[in-house]
Protein backbone atom coordinates (compact mmCIF):
# COMPACT_ATOMS: atom_id res chain seq x y z
CA UNK A 1 0.00 0.00 0.00
CA UNK A 2 1.30 3.23 -0.90
CA UNK A 3 1.86 6.07 1.75
CA UNK A 4 0.97 9.71 1.41
CA UNK A 5 2.10 12.61 4.10
CA UNK A 6 -0.21 15.51 3.36
CA UNK A 7 0.72 18.62 5.54
CA UNK A 8 -1.62 21.33 6.09
CA UNK A 9 -4.07 22.68 8.96
CA UNK A 10 -7.18 21.23 10.21
CA UNK A 11 -9.99 23.30 10.11
CA UNK A 12 -12.26 20.83 12.85
CA UNK A 13 -15.54 22.23 11.43
CA UNK A 14 -15.94 23.38 7.83
CA UNK A 15 -14.85 20.80 5.33
CA UNK A 16 -11.38 21.89 4.17
CA UNK A 17 -7.74 21.01 4.14
CA UNK A 18 -7.24 17.93 6.67
CA UNK A 19 -10.85 17.28 7.15
CA UNK A 20 -11.05 16.64 3.40
CA UNK A 21 -8.05 15.45 2.46
CA UNK A 22 -7.57 12.64 5.35
CA UNK A 23 -10.59 11.15 4.11
CA UNK A 24 -10.57 11.10 0.55
CA UNK A 25 -7.09 10.07 0.17
CA UNK A 26 -7.64 7.67 2.61
CA UNK A 27 -10.83 6.53 0.49
CA UNK A 28 -8.71 6.03 -2.64
CA UNK A 29 -7.05 2.82 -0.99
CA UNK A 30 -3.60 4.97 0.11
CA UNK A 31 -2.54 5.17 3.63
CA UNK A 32 -2.51 8.87 4.78
CA UNK A 33 -0.27 10.29 7.38
CA UNK A 34 -0.85 13.93 8.48
CA UNK A 35 1.29 16.77 9.93
CA UNK A 36 -1.13 19.68 11.22
CA UNK A 37 0.51 23.22 10.78
CA UNK A 38 -2.38 24.61 12.76
CA UNK A 39 -5.49 23.76 14.44
CA UNK A 40 -8.54 25.71 13.65
CA UNK A 41 -12.49 25.81 15.38
CA UNK A 42 -13.43 26.57 11.99
CA UNK A 43 -12.27 27.49 8.52
CA UNK A 44 -11.92 31.18 7.88
CA UNK A 45 -15.44 32.09 6.48
CA UNK A 46 -16.61 31.45 9.60
CA UNK A 47 -16.69 34.29 12.41
CA UNK A 48 -15.15 34.96 15.28
CA UNK A 49 -13.16 31.52 15.18
CA UNK A 50 -9.94 30.23 17.15
CA UNK A 51 -6.25 29.25 16.22
CA UNK A 52 -3.39 27.62 17.35
CA UNK A 53 -0.06 27.46 15.28
CA UNK A 54 1.36 24.32 15.42
CA UNK A 55 4.75 25.42 13.95
CA UNK A 56 6.56 24.03 16.77
CA UNK A 57 5.59 20.70 16.58
CA UNK A 58 6.28 20.37 13.30
CA UNK A 59 10.13 19.44 13.58
CA UNK A 60 9.85 17.04 16.42
CA UNK A 61 7.33 15.32 14.69
CA UNK A 62 9.59 15.10 11.88
CA UNK A 63 12.57 14.07 13.48
CA UNK A 64 10.56 11.25 15.55
CA UNK A 65 9.84 9.95 11.66
CA UNK A 66 13.43 9.61 10.83
CA UNK A 67 14.57 8.43 13.99
CA UNK A 68 12.10 5.72 13.20
CA UNK A 69 12.78 5.19 9.19
CA UNK A 70 9.71 6.13 7.52
CA UNK A 71 9.49 6.69 4.26
CA UNK A 72 6.27 8.63 2.20
CA UNK A 73 5.55 7.75 -1.61
CA UNK A 74 4.14 11.23 -1.48
CA UNK A 75 4.23 14.11 -0.06
CA UNK A 76 1.16 16.93 -0.56
CA UNK A 77 1.62 20.47 1.14
CA UNK A 78 -1.84 22.69 1.15
CA UNK A 79 -2.27 26.05 2.74
CA UNK A 80 0.61 26.85 4.78
CA UNK A 81 -0.04 30.08 7.07
CA UNK A 82 3.55 31.85 7.53
CA UNK A 83 7.13 31.62 6.29
CA UNK A 84 8.59 29.86 8.90
CA UNK A 85 6.50 26.80 7.85
CA UNK A 86 7.55 26.73 4.21
CA UNK A 87 10.99 26.93 5.20
CA UNK A 88 10.32 23.78 7.35
CA UNK A 89 8.45 22.34 4.27
CA UNK A 90 11.96 22.86 2.19
CA UNK A 91 14.24 21.04 4.82
CA UNK A 92 11.32 18.01 5.49
CA UNK A 93 11.08 17.84 1.48
CA UNK A 94 15.16 17.27 1.68
CA UNK A 95 14.52 15.07 4.73
CA UNK A 96 12.68 12.75 3.15
CA UNK A 97 12.88 12.77 -0.70
CA UNK A 98 14.35 9.30 -2.42
CA UNK A 99 14.26 8.78 -5.76
CA UNK A 100 10.14 7.76 -6.82
CA UNK A 101 8.65 9.89 -4.58
CA UNK A 102 6.51 12.70 -5.79
CA UNK A 103 6.25 16.16 -3.87
CA UNK A 104 2.84 17.42 -4.50
CA UNK A 105 2.89 21.48 -3.60
CA UNK A 106 -0.82 23.28 -4.07
CA UNK A 107 0.51 26.81 -3.22
CA UNK A 108 -2.79 27.88 -1.75
CA UNK A 109 -2.52 31.54 -1.23
CA UNK A 110 -5.21 34.08 -3.16
CA UNK A 111 -7.66 33.39 -5.60
CA UNK A 112 -9.55 36.27 -7.82
CA UNK A 113 -6.97 38.35 -8.21
CA UNK A 114 -6.20 38.79 -4.62
CA UNK A 115 -3.81 37.40 -1.85
CA UNK A 116 -5.45 36.43 0.87
CA UNK A 117 -5.30 38.80 4.23
CA UNK A 118 -2.30 38.72 6.36
CA UNK A 119 -0.18 37.24 3.05
CA UNK A 120 2.14 40.08 1.06
CA UNK A 121 5.01 39.41 -1.74
CA UNK A 122 7.53 38.26 0.48
CA UNK A 123 5.61 34.77 0.99
CA UNK A 124 4.68 35.06 -2.62
CA UNK A 125 8.27 34.57 -3.77
CA UNK A 126 8.75 31.84 -0.36
CA UNK A 127 5.56 29.88 -2.15
CA UNK A 128 7.71 30.02 -5.62
CA UNK A 129 10.71 28.54 -3.58
CA UNK A 130 8.41 25.39 -2.23
CA UNK A 131 7.56 25.04 -5.96
CA UNK A 132 10.98 24.74 -6.89
CA UNK A 133 11.51 22.02 -5.05
CA UNK A 134 8.32 19.90 -6.00
CA UNK A 135 7.66 17.10 -8.92
CA UNK A 136 4.15 18.74 -9.38
CA UNK A 137 2.72 21.99 -8.78
CA UNK A 138 -0.70 23.02 -8.72
CA UNK A 139 -2.26 26.63 -8.63
CA UNK A 140 -4.70 28.90 -9.33
CA UNK A 141 -4.46 31.23 -12.45
CA UNK A 142 -4.18 34.00 -9.20
CA UNK A 143 -1.50 32.34 -8.00
CA UNK A 144 0.44 32.28 -10.59
CA UNK A 145 0.35 35.43 -11.44
CA UNK A 146 1.83 36.66 -8.46
CA UNK A 147 4.80 34.13 -8.51
CA UNK A 148 5.50 34.60 -12.02
CA UNK A 149 5.00 38.00 -12.04
CA UNK A 150 2.66 38.28 -14.90
CA UNK A 151 -1.09 40.53 -14.97
CA UNK A 152 -3.75 39.02 -13.53
CA UNK A 153 -6.50 38.56 -16.30
CA UNK A 154 -10.12 37.31 -15.68
CA UNK A 155 -10.61 37.05 -19.70
CA UNK A 156 -7.59 35.43 -21.64
CA UNK A 157 -6.86 32.77 -24.35
CA UNK A 158 -4.84 30.00 -24.40
CA UNK A 159 -1.65 31.42 -25.21
CA UNK A 160 -1.92 33.63 -22.31
CA UNK A 161 -2.11 30.43 -20.21
CA UNK A 162 0.93 28.29 -22.05
CA UNK A 163 3.10 31.60 -21.03
CA UNK A 164 2.29 31.52 -17.64
CA UNK A 165 3.36 27.79 -17.33
CA UNK A 166 6.25 28.49 -19.19
CA UNK A 167 7.24 30.93 -16.87
CA UNK A 168 6.02 28.06 -13.92
CA UNK A 169 8.40 25.80 -15.59
CA UNK A 170 11.25 28.05 -15.09
CA UNK A 171 11.03 27.23 -10.99
CA UNK A 172 11.76 23.78 -11.44
CA UNK A 173 8.61 21.61 -11.21
CA UNK A 174 8.44 18.56 -13.76
CA UNK A 175 5.00 19.10 -14.06
CA UNK A 176 2.81 22.57 -13.94
CA UNK A 177 -0.81 22.54 -13.57
CA UNK A 178 -3.00 25.20 -13.79
CA UNK A 179 -6.47 25.16 -11.81
CA UNK A 180 -9.82 27.20 -13.32
CA UNK A 181 -8.70 27.33 -16.49
CA UNK A 182 -11.80 28.03 -19.08
CA UNK A 183 -10.38 28.52 -22.35
CA UNK A 184 -14.21 28.53 -24.03
CA UNK A 185 -17.60 29.91 -22.42
CA UNK A 186 -19.30 27.78 -20.29
CA UNK A 187 -16.14 25.65 -19.88
CA UNK A 188 -13.39 25.76 -17.01
CA UNK A 189 -10.75 22.78 -15.89
CA UNK A 190 -6.92 22.60 -15.91
CA UNK A 191 -4.49 22.98 -18.15
CA UNK A 192 -0.63 21.68 -17.51
CA UNK A 193 2.65 21.34 -19.26
CA UNK A 194 5.09 18.16 -18.83
CA UNK A 195 8.77 19.74 -18.70
CA UNK A 196 10.57 16.47 -19.70
CA UNK A 197 8.33 15.42 -22.55
CA UNK A 198 7.46 19.41 -23.46
CA UNK A 199 4.07 18.65 -23.59
CA UNK A 200 0.84 20.28 -22.86
CA UNK A 201 -2.24 18.89 -21.21
CA UNK A 202 -5.78 20.25 -21.50
CA UNK A 203 -8.86 18.90 -19.48
CA UNK A 204 -12.22 20.98 -19.37
CA UNK A 205 -15.76 20.26 -18.53
CA UNK A 206 -18.88 21.41 -17.91
CA UNK A 207 -18.95 25.05 -15.43
CA UNK A 208 -21.08 25.24 -12.53
CA UNK A 209 -22.09 28.89 -11.13
CA UNK A 210 -21.22 28.27 -7.84
CA UNK A 211 -18.23 28.48 -5.34
CA UNK A 212 -17.82 26.73 -2.25
CA UNK A 213 -14.45 26.57 0.05
CA UNK A 214 -12.67 23.51 0.06
CA UNK A 215 -13.13 22.51 -3.67
CA UNK A 216 -9.26 22.94 -4.03
CA UNK A 217 -8.67 20.50 -1.43
CA UNK A 218 -10.97 18.35 -2.79
CA UNK A 219 -9.22 18.30 -6.66
CA UNK A 220 -5.94 18.18 -4.85
CA UNK A 221 -6.83 15.46 -2.23
CA UNK A 222 -8.35 13.08 -5.57
CA UNK A 223 -5.62 13.90 -8.07
CA UNK A 224 -3.06 12.57 -5.56
CA UNK A 225 -4.83 9.90 -4.51
CA UNK A 226 -5.45 8.75 -8.02
CA UNK A 227 -1.70 8.80 -8.98
CA UNK A 228 -0.73 7.12 -6.27
CA UNK A 229 -3.10 4.39 -7.52
CA UNK A 230 -1.05 3.86 -11.05
CA UNK A 231 -2.80 6.45 -12.72
CA UNK A 232 -0.65 9.37 -14.88
CA UNK A 233 -0.65 13.07 -13.73
CA UNK A 234 -2.86 13.66 -16.84
CA UNK A 235 -5.38 10.31 -16.11
CA UNK A 236 -5.54 12.11 -12.12
CA UNK A 237 -5.99 15.53 -13.26
CA UNK A 238 -9.27 14.42 -15.09
CA UNK A 239 -10.80 12.10 -12.26
CA UNK A 240 -10.32 14.94 -9.51
CA UNK A 241 -11.83 17.41 -12.45
CA UNK A 242 -14.67 15.63 -12.97
CA UNK A 243 -15.44 14.20 -9.19
CA UNK A 244 -15.05 17.76 -8.14
CA UNK A 245 -17.64 19.11 -10.66
CA UNK A 246 -20.02 15.91 -9.63
CA UNK A 247 -19.46 16.94 -5.87
CA UNK A 248 -20.57 20.39 -6.37
CA UNK A 249 -23.21 19.14 -8.51
CA UNK A 250 -24.79 17.15 -5.35
CA UNK A 251 -24.33 19.64 -3.30
CA UNK A 252 -26.24 22.00 -4.69
CA UNK A 253 -29.58 19.32 -4.96
CA UNK A 254 -28.95 18.96 -0.59
CA UNK A 255 -32.41 21.02 0.18
CA UNK A 256 -30.30 22.30 3.46
CA UNK A 257 -27.75 24.23 0.94
CA UNK A 258 -24.40 24.07 3.24
CA UNK A 259 -22.72 26.91 2.40
CA UNK A 260 -19.49 26.28 4.06
CA UNK A 261 -18.49 23.50 2.13
CA UNK A 262 -19.18 20.27 0.01
CA UNK A 263 -21.39 17.08 0.64
CA UNK A 264 -17.83 14.94 -0.46
CA UNK A 265 -18.96 12.20 1.86
CA UNK A 266 -21.95 11.23 0.10
CA UNK A 267 -19.60 11.34 -3.08
CA UNK A 268 -16.87 9.17 -2.71
CA UNK A 269 -18.21 5.85 -3.66
CA UNK A 270 -18.14 7.75 -7.21
CA UNK A 271 -14.48 8.54 -6.41
CA UNK A 272 -13.94 4.98 -5.92
CA UNK A 273 -15.72 3.98 -8.86
CA UNK A 274 -13.77 6.10 -11.33
CA UNK A 275 -10.54 4.90 -9.86
CA UNK A 276 -11.73 1.68 -11.19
Amino acid sequence: MKRILTIQDISCLGKCSLTIALPVISATGVETVILPTAVLSTHTMFKNFTVKDLSDQIDPIKNHWLSENVRFDAIYTGYLGTIEQIDQMKELFNDFRHDGMTIFVDPVMADNGKLYPAFDMDYVKKNAELCASADIIVPNITEAAFMTGMEYKEEYDEAYIKEMLQKLNEFGAKVSVLTGVSLSPGKTGVMGYDREADDYFVYQNDRIDASYHGTGDLFSSSCIGAMMRGKSWQEAMKIAADYTAYTIEVTLQNPDKPWYGVDFEATIPELIKKLG
